[in-house]
C-alpha cells in the first residue's frame, strides 16, 4: 500500500512538471510569434509647401510616390509644424516640445542659425526621439539636413552635433541650404549688405565729396589725414565685403559624414542621388535589426537644384524640378522597403518642416517658393500656409489605407509615438507637448488629444488655437499679425521673410478671431456682431495662454546674437591651407559608410 501511494504521488508530481513545461513552451512561443517593435523612416522635406503635394490638390506637379503614400496610408489634413521656421521647428519635432522649452526661439530679427561655425543649438539637456530609441537597441540615422547646431567651445567638441543627440549615423549639411551656396543663385543677405555695407559706403562718400568742396571754397581747414582715415575706412568695409562673399560658401555649405567633412564646399551633381542612395544603403545594412532612419531633404529649400533626369522636365520651373525630383527619392525608399519586405513592419511618415516660402522671387521674377494651396502666407509667420504642413502616415495593415484626419495635430506628436510604438518611457523630467498619434490614426478616438495649441512666432507667443471637445470648430485667435508688403500681399517681400516684433507687426486689442474649420483661409475675422460667444471664446483661450505661460522655464537663449554669430575659432576646415577649405572626400567615404 505504501509503495502504490508513494508511485500515485510521484505520477502526479510528474503530470504537474510536464504541464509547467507545457506552458512555459507555450508562453516562449507565443513570445517568439509578438509582434517585433517597428522600424522608422521619418521623412521631412525642406519648404515643401502643403499645396505642392498631388494628394493634396495639386493637379499640375507629378508626385506619384507622396501621393501612394497617402493612399496606403493616413492623410492628416489639419497637421501643424509647431514654428514656420526651420531651426525651431525641426527642435520641436526632434524633442516633443515647443522650442521656447529649450532655448530654441530667437528675440530678436535672426531666428535660424545661418553660420556653420555659430555656438548655439540644441543643448545637450534635451532629449531627442532618436536617443530613446538609441537606448532601446535601434540603428539611428539622419541624412541630409540638421539645422540644430554643431559646437559649443571649439571646432572638435561637437556638442549639438547629431552623433550628440542619439543618431549613430549622419551624412548631410549640418546648417542649411541657401541661395550663397550655390553660384549665381544670389544672396540672402543682400538686405544686410545694403543696410550695412552700402548704405555706410554712400555716407562715407558724401562726407568725403562735402569736405573736399568746402576745403576747395576755402570754408572749412580738413586735414589730409581726414581724407585718409575715411578712406580707409571705405576700403576696410569694401574688402570686408569681399572676404565675405569669397569665403561664405566654403566656410559654410558643405557635407559631413559623422564627424569628418567629406565635400567642402558642397557639390550639387547628383546630390539627391547621393544622399538617397546612403539611405537606401543604411536601411538595407540594418534590415534585421530596428532602426530609425531619418531622411531630410535639402529640396525644396533655395538654392534649388536637380539632377539632369528631372531639370526643365516639370511645369513649375526649377522649384517643379526639385519638388519632383524629392518625389522620386521617395519612391526610392518606399521600394527598398518593398524589396526587403519591411513595409509591413515599418512605421512611414512625410512631412515638411514649415510651410512654403512664398516671397522666394527671383530679380529676374522667377517665383522659386512653392504653393500653400488655399492657405494664406507662408514659411516665417503663422497664416495657416506658414504652419499648416502635409502629414501622412503609413504601416500596412496597423493603420487603415486611405484614411483622412481633419483634426489638429502636431509634428511635435512623432516624439511620443515613435517613443511608445518603440517601448520607450517618455521622459518623466520635462513637458512634453506631442501626444501619441496611434490612438486617432487606428481610428480608437476621432477627437485629437490638443484641445489648445499655441503658435509661436519666434520667441513670441502668436496665435491660440483651441478645438473644443465634442465641437467642430477650431478656433483661432491672433495677438498680432505680420505687416505684408508691399500692401495687398501675400507676404513679406521687402523683408524677404516676416519678422515677429516691433514695427514689423500689427497688435490687435482683441485678438482677431477665426473659426478656420469654416474659414481655413482666414479671409473673415469675426466679431461680437457676427459670433456672439466672440468674448466668452477669447476668454477661454486667453486663460489657456496664461496657463501654458506659467509652464514656461528661462532658459538660456541658443539663437541670441551672440550664439547665432559667427566664431573663427568654431570654424570646421576640411584642409588645413589656411582659409581655402576645399576637398571631396565623398567617393572615399563613400565605401567606407556604415
Amino acid at each position: 500500500m505504501h509503495g502504490k501511494l508513494v508511485w500515485i504521488f510521484l505520477k502526479e508530481d510528474t503530470c504537474t512538471t510536464h504541464l509547467r513545461l507545457l506552458l512555459l513552451l507555450l508562453l516562449c512561443e507565443a513570445q517568439g510569434h509578438a509582434a517585433p517593435r517597428p522600424n522608422f523612416v521619418l521623412l521631412m522635406a525642406d519648404d515643401l509647401g502643403i499645396g505642392d503635394p498631388g494628394c493634396y490638390g495639386n493637379t499640375t506637379l507629378r508626385t506619384p510616390n507622396i501621393d501612394r503614400l497617402a493612399a496606403e496610408g493616413v492623410k492628416l489634413t489639419q497637421h501643424l509644424a509647431a514654428s514656420p521656421l526651420c531651426t525651431p521647428s525641426r527642435a520641436a519635432f526632434m524633442t516633443g516640445r515647443y522650442p521656447i522649452r529649450s532655448g530654441m526661439a530667437s528675440q530678436s530679427f535672426i531666428g535660424v542659425f545661418i553660420f556653420s561655425a555659430s555656438s548655439g543649438g540644441l543643448p545637450t539637456s534635451e532629449i531627442t526621439f532618436a536617443k530613446l530609441l538609441k537606448n532601446q537597441g535601434y540603428s539611428t540615422a539622419l541624412i541630409g539636413k540638421w539645422h540644430l547646431g554643431t559646437n559649443c567651445h571649439n571646432k572638435t567638441d561637437f556638442c549639438h552635433h547629431p552623433l550628440s543627440h542619439g543618431f549613430d549615423y549622419f551624412h548631410g549639411i549640418p546648417v542649411t541650404n541657401l541661395r550663397d551656396c550655390k553660384p549665381g543663385e544670389g544672396s540672402v543677405f543682400t538686405r544686410g549688405i545694403r543696410v550695412l555695407v552700402f548704405i555706410p559706403l554712400q555716407i562715407i562718400a558724401i562726407t568725403l565729396l562735402t569736405l573736399a568742396v568746402l576745403k576747395c571754397l576755402g570754408l572749412l581747414h580738413v586735414p589730409p589725414v581726414v581724407f585718409f582715415c575715411l578712406l580707409c575706412l571705405a576700403a576696410m568695409i569694401l574688402g570686408l565685403l569681399l572676404c565675405f562673399l569669397h569665403y561664405f560658401r566654403p566656410l559654410n555649405c558643405f557635407l559631413m559624414r559623422n564627424h569628418e567633412i567629406t565635400q567642402q564646399p558642397l557639390s550639387y551633381d547628383s546630390l539627391t542621388q547621393r544622399l538617397t542612395a546612403d539611405a537606401a544603403q543604411f536601411i538595407r545594412r540594418n534590415a534585421g535589426t530596428p532602426f530609425l532612419l531619418l531622411l531630410s531633404y535639402l529640396h525644396v529649400h533655395t538654392a534649388l537644384f536637380s539632377s539632369p533626369d528631372f531639370a526643365g522636365h516639370s511645369q513649375h520651373g526649377a522649384y517643379g524640378d526639385a519638388a519632383e525630383e524629392l518625389d522620386w527619392s521617395v519612391g526610392q525608399i518606399l521600394n527598398v522597403l518593398d524589396e526587403l519586405k519591411l513595409a509591413n513592419n515599418t512605421l512611414v511618415y512625410f512631412t515638411s518642416d514649415q510651410g512654403a516660402h512664398v516671397e522666394e522671387v527671383t530679380t529676374k521674377g522667377e517665383v522659386h517658393g512653392g504653393s500653400n494651396g488655399i492657405y494664406k502666407g507662408g514659411k516665417a509667420n503663422n497664416w495657416e500656409g506658414g504652419i499648416r504642413i502635409p502629414g501622412i502616415l503609413r504601416w500596412p495593415g496597423v493603420i487603415q489605407a486611405g484614411l483622412v484626419i481633419d483634426e489638429p495635430t502636431s509634428n511635435m506628436d512623432i516624439f511620443p509615438t515613435v517613443a511608445k510604438l518603440a517601448g520607450s518611457p517618455l521622459p518623466e523630467d520635462r513637458i512634453i507637448d506631442g501626444h501619441d498619434l496611434m490612438p486617432l490614426l487606428q481610428g480608437k478616438t476621432q477627437h485629437s488629444d490638443h484641445e489648445f495649441l499655441f503658435h509661436y512666432c519666434n520667441f513670441y507667443l502668436n496665435a491660440v488655437r483651441w478645438h473644443p471637445r465634442n465641437s467642430t470648430s477650431v478656433w483661432k485667435a491672433f495677438f498680432f499679425t505680420p505687416k505684408f508688403s508691399p500692401e495687398g500681399a501675400n507676404g513679406c517681400f521687402s523683408t524677404h521673410v516676416c519678422f515677429c516684433h516691433g514695427h514689423f507687426v500689427s497688435r490687435h486689442h482683441p485678438p482677431l478671431l477665426f473659426d478656420v474649420a469654416k474659414d481655413p483661409g482666414e479671409r473673415t475675422p469675426l466679431s461680437p456682431a457676427t459670433e456672439p460667444r466672440f468674448r466668452e471664446i477669447l476668454a477661454v483661450m486667453q486663460q489657456a495662454a496664461d496657463r501654458h505661460a506659467e509652464t514656461l522655464q528661462a532658459v538660456p537663449n541658443q539663437l541670441s546674437l551672440g550664439n547665432v554669430l559667427w566664431k573663427p575659432w568654431l570654424q570646421m576646415c576640411c584642409s588645413s591651407s589656411g582659409l581655402s577649405c576645399q576637398c571631396d572626400r565623398e567617393n572615399q567615404a563613400k565605401g567606407a559608410s556604415r
